[in-house]
């Protein structure tokens, strides 16, 4: 078996990777999480999906892409710029909504329907907020990290942080988790009640 083999990458994927080195931005996620949130949404028809931390897109274009006609996907980043180029990407498509605003805020003023998925790229809903990220997944909705392996550009004591958080996750017991020392290090939790 190849992981590497990615046969179905959205349309808009190498048009955004461009993007990427255009503009200097140097948080993109990277394909496996990409190919898992398609993977994962596609399982769950008719469904609402939260994404903290648009970036470009790059991870967007592929919730899109396993999204069917009947889902919605909310999506949130606090820097105008790459919102304002998200917008220009995605804009368009009515099952998206886009949103420039601070994330622990939109998480503390949210009071909408719960999600069957979120993904945490951001602080808010990661490291900060997690408790309320946590609430909003609906019974059977998955809760979705990355980035909990090392990175090279993590700041000076970002290690304790991730340990931290990946003990409080395992402490949740109205969650089942799976750590995945894959991509750029995976964790995939499930609400069970």
């Amino acid at each position: 078996m190849n992981d590497l083999n990615i046969l179905d990458k959205p349309s808009i994927y190498l048009e955004l990777e461009e993007k990427c080195k255009e503009i200097g931005f140097t948080m993109p996620s990277d394909l496996y999480i990409g190919v898992l949130l398609k993977t994962l949404i596609s399982s769950k028809p008719a469904s609402n999906f939260l994404e903290l931390g648009t970036g470009i897109g790059l991870s967007l274009s592929w919730m899109i892409d396993g999204m069917d006609a009947a889902s919605r996907l909310t999506t949130i980043d606090n820097d105008p710029k790459l919102t304002d180029i998200a917008k220009n990407y995605f804009g368009g498509e009515n099952r998206i909504d886009i949103i420039c605003e601070d994330g622990s805020k939109w998480l503390k003023n949210y009071s909408g329907e719960k999600f069957d998925l979120i993904f945490a790229d951001a602080w808010p809903g990661k490291y900060s907020d997690i408790t309320t990220a946590l609430e909003l997944v609906k019974v059977g909705g998955f809760y979705i990290i990355d980035d909990m392996l090392p990175q090279t550009n993590w700041p000076a004591g970002h290690q304790e942080n991730v340990d931290n958080l990946i003990e409080y996750l395992e402490s949740r017991e109205d969650f089942n988790l799976t750590k995945m020392n894959w991509s750029t290090g995976i964790i995939m939790a499930v609400r069970k009640y």
